[in-house]
């Protein structure tokens, strides 16, 4: 019997994932990646000793009775080397009053009045509809799958609660669900959970994940949870090309090909694992007409983000994990103006600074590709991100009094740099949801023989769409070319 090939374009979490089960389904794999190391968006990397961590900032699935969790373990992703650990208080604000945590149950949220009491009350009625709620993992029908995993109707009358209440959720932003409460810093903490502009429904379903225990963040970050992928698929016999990058894709009948500047690769299946919405338009001889594609093209909104990185010579261990940072004046950064911050501080993660030393990392959130682009264009990229920086310690250096004259590196990230390293449309890093809108995906199988994972093939984004996609895109490989599908639990 011959033996089935196939590509993978993308050494992301999702392309990481489909590449696994393709070659434990015995379907030999090659995995292209245009950089030196795997991750993709989900990323940490080094500056002059301290480690920015790029990526996840906790991990759905963690939790070993949460059905995901068993991707993570077929995967090598979760392994002895990066054991998990769970957070809690998730966040604390601060801000001139001092600090007020937000726990994982809500325990000590200042309450005020009937009105947030509540307010809080229906919040915990929200966070028990989801107390079951989970993304099932299941088989595709028809597939002829080794250890399969038995269909439950119990597993999803579980989950009915959340589904009755999800269209009131997604009628509505996270910002507009918090404005429930009359207190400010309650408001201000929940915006640290997620982007307060995306619907309601990602607000409680990560609460929700948090109050069942899951959600932790496993030791070394992104990179480690990558890496380990990526030798778990070199030890079952797959390849990876690193630093190769896809240039076109074409095809003759049914066998799609792959040119590269090294040459031209065929196989059987090919799976595109990079942005789907960068893909459409750039990875082929013209850009998809598909209905889907114009769909796609038209309604796709972006989540973009300039990423801070500052490594600090002194010791922040007494500062939160996880801050939402009210500062005393507000920051404008790329003509968008905030006036909180979301800051992660390392001070107590093994590894990643010099004894004695910090990291602190920060995410503003807002649409500024094209205030980049400009820069790029006209000369002023570099001079702007230093401003940017410069702007950025200065802020935070009001709140958090060591950072000043203790900066030993820094680093930052654009969308333009997401762009350049990751290949995603508009230097995003997901797919904004906002509510009542409708997301435009990319099918799995686009034609025979041409598949896409990842990124814009599952809604919104981030690592469990990504472990998901590439579970459904393996199997979706695996039942087109006829092949036994094989996972490990």
């Amino acid at each position: 019997m011959t033996t089935k090939t196939a590509i993978v374009i993308g050494a992301g979490i999702s392309g990481l994932t489909t590449a696994i089960y393709l070659q434990r389904s015995g379907i030999r794999t090659l995995v292209l990646e245009k950089n030196a190391n795997p991750g993709g968006v989900s990323t940490s990397w080094k500056r002059q000793g301290y480690t920015f961590e790029g990526g996840v900032h906790w991990l759905i699935g963690a939790k070993k009775e949460i059905p995901l969790h068993q991707i993570w373990l077929d995967t090598g992703a979760l392994q002895d080397n990066n054991p998990v650990h769970f957070k809690d208080p998730i966040y604390t604000l601060v801000d001139k009053q001092g600090s007020m945590p937000l726990f994982r149950d809500l325990h000590g949220l200042e309450i005020t009045g009937l009105r947030d009491r509540l307010a809080l009350w229906s919040v915990r009625f929200h966070l028990a509809c989801f107390k079951n709620f989970h993304q099932p993992i299941k088989d595709l029908r028809g597939l002829k799958v080794r250890n399969p995993k038995p269909f439950s109707i119990l597993e999803y009358l579980r989950m009915l609660p959340a589904v009755l209440i999800t269209p009131f959720l997604m009628a509505q932003s996270a910002r507009g669900y918090a404005k429930r409460f009359k207190n400010i810093r309650i408001r201000q903490l929940l915006a640290a959970v997620v982007e307060p502009e995306i619907n309601a429904l990602s607000l409680i379903y990560t609460l929700g994940t948090f109050q069942v225990g899951d959600s932790g963040y496993p030791k070394g970050g992104s990179l480690r949870m990558a890496q380990n992928m990526a030798d778990t698929f070199i030890r079952c016999g797959g390849e990876i090309r690193y630093r190769t990058t896809a240039i076109e894709f074409s095809h003759e009948g049914k066998q799609w090909s792959v040119r590269t500047k090294e040459g031209e690769l065929t196989a059987d299946a090919v799976v595109v694992s990079v942005d789907a919405r960068s893909a459409i338009d750039t990875l082929f001889k013209e850009p998809l007409q598909d209905s889907w594609a114009k769909k796609m093209r038209l309604g796709l909104k972006t989540t973009q983000c300039m990423f801070l990185g500052v490594g600090v010579k002194a010791d922040l261990s007494s500062w939160p994990r996880s801050m939402q940072i009210v500062l005393p004046h507000p920051l404008l950064a790329a003509r968008h103006t905030y006036e909180t911050l979301v800051v992660n501080n390392y001070a107590n993660e093994e590894g990643y600074a010099p004894e004695g030393c910090s990291v602190i990392t920060c995410l503003l959130h807002g649409p500024t590709y094209g205030y980049w682009k400009t820069a790029e264009e006209d000369g002023s990229y570099s001079s702007k991100k230093k401003e940017v920086m410069a702007d950025f310690i200065e802020a935070i250096c009001e709140v958090i009094p060591e950072i000043k004259d203790a900066v030993a590196v820094t680093d930052m990230a654009t969308p333009l740099t997401y762009e350049r390293y990751c290949s995603t449309f508009e230097g995003s890093y997901m797919t904004d949801w906002p509510p009542l809108r409708r997301l435009y995906h990319a099918p799995v199988r686009y034609r025979d023989g041409l598949y896409f994972t990842g990124q814009r093939t599952a809604y919104s984004g981030g690592l469990p769409p990504a472990a998901q996609s590439g579970h459904t895109t393996a199997q979706t490989v695996c039942k087109d070319l006829g092949v036994e599908f094989v996972g490990v639990g």
